[in-house]
């Protein structure tokens, strides 16, 4: 039954309904306010129904990206010897961006076996460092690692100070960078696409301009390290890569390394090397190898689902062999846990069995070999710090 109202009261109501509807017409979109910047909606020109189909058509949908990776980081700072020259205070202060940087990144990698490795296990990462990075957007992961090179110690230079602040530089560029292409919905107006923040960065280019911050930082008088990067694309899983030096990487896939990075060096064991000399270095740093981004090695391949991709300093590379990497790897996947757990397990015992080499005089090492081919006698396992970083490749779809 309707109910009759007098004309004040229609009055009223007539006012009150305009107000509310003059404020609706006002109220900014939410949606105005985002990356997107997308249009405001008239209430008045469109009903509910098109107001709905108009908010799904202009609301960037990101597809779901066919490819996840699995990362785990694992390190070991070399073993005393008794006559190395070491350095007690760390390279950067913890109050600084790069300390506290330093100190997540080795937080992250810090599990139960770390633990309990004994009371010689060093406890930060040496003159290695490493970066694990997510791109923007989820578009990809990009990581690397970075071996500064000792003999700077000779000349009172802490190594690490460079090859820490290699891989800040790195991560910090990689974060706010895509992996491939910027993703932009082609249903979006112009205006729309314009707000898409971010470009494509290669491991290249990434080298280039963390070795820029490198330059630039004040707290780095001098130094020089090798650096492997690499970036996983999770719309496409193309792999690309940029080494310079005898750090490196491998793949693994169906039990097999189907690929495994060749070294730079000027002569054995001198690699080829990012380099800052110091503001005044006369004629003592006439001999200091100084290479350029540019002569790095790039590499790009398409993964699949179940890959493997270890990147390590060579401290691994100098005490393992590549079988006994495929062995470790291949036993740690058949374990029944979770696959967070297995890479961080294959990285940590990969490590482990590196340390274990280098400290083993009678045994045959790679660096051993390598050292017989260029007319050098030398016994065993070379000792060093070793890092290693270890994805595991899962198609979604």
């Amino acid at each position: 039954m309707s109910r009759l109202i007098s004309q004040p009261q229609y009055h009223r109501c007539l006012r009150a309904h305009n107000i509310v509807q003059s404020l609706k017409d006002k109220r900014p979109n939410p949606r105005s306010q985002s990356s997107s910047c997308h249009r405001l909606l008239s209430t008045r020109s469109v009903s509910r129904s098109s107001q709905a189909s108009e908010a799904l058509s202009t609301t960037p949908i990101h597809p779901r990206h066919p490819y996840t990776f699995r990362i785990a980081s694992s390190w070991a700072g070399k073993p005393s010897t008794g006559e190395d020259r070491a350095t007690d205070d760390l390279p950067f202060p913890l109050e600084s961006p790069i300390g506290r940087w330093r100190e997540e990144m080795l937080d992250r990698s810090i599990g139960p076996r770390k633990k309990h490795r004994g009371k010689d296990w060093v406890e930060d990462a040496g003159e290695d460092f490493f970066f694990v990075q997510e791109m923007r957007n989820g578009s990809g992961v990009s990581f690397g690692l970075a071996d500064g090179v000792g003999g700077w110690i000779e000349n009172g230079v802490n190594p690490a100070l460079f090859s820490q602040s290699l891989m800040y530089h790195a991560h910090r560029y990689s974060r706010n960078a895509w992996a491939g292409e910027p993703e932009i919905d082609p249903t979006l107006d112009y205006e729309e696409r314009e707000q898409i923040e971010g470009w494509e960065l290669t491991p290249y280019h990434c080298l280039d301009l963390a070795l820029g911050g490198v330059l630039r930082e004040k707290a780095v008088q001098a130094g020089s390290s090798t650096a492997c990067l690499l970036t996983l694309n999770s719309s496409s899983g193309l792999l690309r890569s940029a080494n310079l030096g005898d750090s490196g990487f491998s793949i693994i896939r169906s039990s097999n390394v189907i690929y495994k990075e060749k070294v730079q060096t000027h002569f054995f064991n001198c690699p080829k090397q990012l380099t800052k000399l110091p503001a005044n270095p006369g004629r003592k740093f006439a001999r200091v190898c100084i290479d350029s981004p540019k002569e790095a090695n790039t590499h790009s391949i398409k993964l699949r689902d179940g890959d493997i991709v270890v990147a390590y300093t060579d401290g691994f590379s100098d005490n393992v062999f590549p079988s006994e990497m495929l062995s470790i790897c291949t036993l740690a996947g058949r374990k029944d846990v979770t696959e967070d757990e297995q890479v961080q397990t294959m990285a940590d015992n990969l490590v482990l069995y590196a340390r274990q080499c280098m400290m083993d005089r009678r045994r045959v090492s790679p660096f051993e070999r390598e050292a017989a081919r260029e007319g050098m006698f030398f016994r065993g396992g070379k000792i060093d710090d070793v890092t290693v970083l270890v994805a595991l490749v899962r198609e979604t779809s």
